[in-house]
């Protein structure tokens, strides 16, 4: 990390979270954050779903929820960027702190429930997308919808000419009764809402789905099977947990999801099982805890096509994703990977 970077970041720790959240994204449309230099190289393309990547290290949705800072992010060496979420209708959230750092966990709690501008602001906005990059949309539903099924749809309509892929998140904690969606049942249904309309758009995208790390193992076991069966593209493992084990910071008792480092191995854990549910079926995308080339190398060899990475940034700047890149590029040289597709999986038994 420079040295400007790491006073950057130790003047937003300063800040409240949400408020330094928003300073950061305003520094970055103004051009003013200081952007490390992307790396790249050919051992790291790959595909997921279909699109090619320059590399498998992705954006996670919740940094621009609103598609606001997308030329910056595009430069920065992401292979992709996921934003969002977005609500059919603007939304504000939940009351105010909704942001926690836990610095002694390396690790945050959010309870925002989705705040976002809605569908047709963040269209628009994507509509001048920079050329080049892979963008995505994570969907959401308003919390005072009659048919909060419907909403992924909707939001899919107004956004998805824009887009490359979009994400069904029926994980978030936030939302009342949102993770209800899981059960195999509604589940089935919504998606299938979904794609019927995907269909209707002028370039058909890939969709994923997001799932929560606190399945048992039956519900693991459900959403594996309504995910074969019902034609999505790809499952992201995981979202925030409700789990508080092992925390040391104050706000650790904080309603709401718990991302960052507590969250690698249990993510890891899940993520494993459902690739080895899914039987190479479908491609996984890992999110939980990554914060280093290890543990993005950690979740490939478990099972994942690609990651995607946010909490880490708020303790380790934007200049974690080239380092990200060139040690994972190192650690598949190290033991004799050609390329990212060769190493998904290679250890997934460890984490069974």
């Amino acid at each position: 990390m420079s040295g400007l970077e790491r006073a950057g970041l130790a003047l937003l720790h300063h800040c409240d979270p949400e408020r330094a959240h928003a300073l950061s994204l305003l520094a970055l449309r103004s051009g003013l954050a200081p952007l490390p230099a992307a790396y790249a190289s050919p051992r790291l393309a790959t595909t997921l779903a279909g699109l090619a990547l320059p590399n498998p290290i992705g954006l996670a949705a919740g940094f621009d929820k609103n598609a606001v800072a997308l030329d910056a992010l595009a430069r920065v060496g992401f292979g992709f960027l996921e934003v969002g979420a977005a609500t059919p209708r603007p939304q504000p959230g939940n009351p105010k702190p909704r942001l926690f750092r836990l610095a002694e966990d390396r690790a945050a709690i959010n309870r925002f429930g989705f705040n976002n501008d809605g569908a047709a602001a963040i269209a628009a906005r994507l509509a001048r997308r920079p050329k080049g990059a892979v963008i995505g949309l994570n969907l959401g539903a308003n919390k005072d919808s009659a048919d909060r099924a419907a909403d992924f749809a909707r939001v899919l309509a107004l956004c998805g000419p824009h887009l490359d892929f979009a994400t069904v998140n029926v994980s978030s904690p936030n939302t009342e009764r949102l993770r209800d969606l899981q059960g195999a049942a509604a589940l089935a249904g919504l998606l299938a809402g979904v794609l019927a309309e995907r269909a209707k758009l002028p370039r058909p995208i890939p969709i994923f789905l997001k799932i929560a790390p606190d399945l048992d193992a039956q519900g693991l076991e459900d959403i594996a099977e309504v995910a074969l069966a019902s034609g999505i593209d790809a499952i992201v493992a995981t979202n925030t947990t409700l789990s508080r084990e092992g925390l040391k910071s104050a706000s650790r008792d904080e309603n709401g999801g718990l991302s960052g480092a507590p969250l690698f191995e249990k993510s890891t854990r899940v993520l494993a099982r459902l690739s080895q549910l899914t039987a190479g079926k479908l491609p996984l995308i890992g999110v939980g805890g990554i914060s280093s080339a290890e543990q993005a190398y950690a979740k490939i060899t478990a099972g994942a096509s690609a990651v995607q990475l946010y909490t880490a940034m708020v303790y380790e700047g934007l200049g974690l994703i080239p380092r990200i890149a060139r040690g994972l590029e190192a650690l598949l040289a190290r033991d004799g990977f050609a390329t990212v597709a060769a190493a998904v999986g290679s250890r997934r038994d460890d984490w069974l």
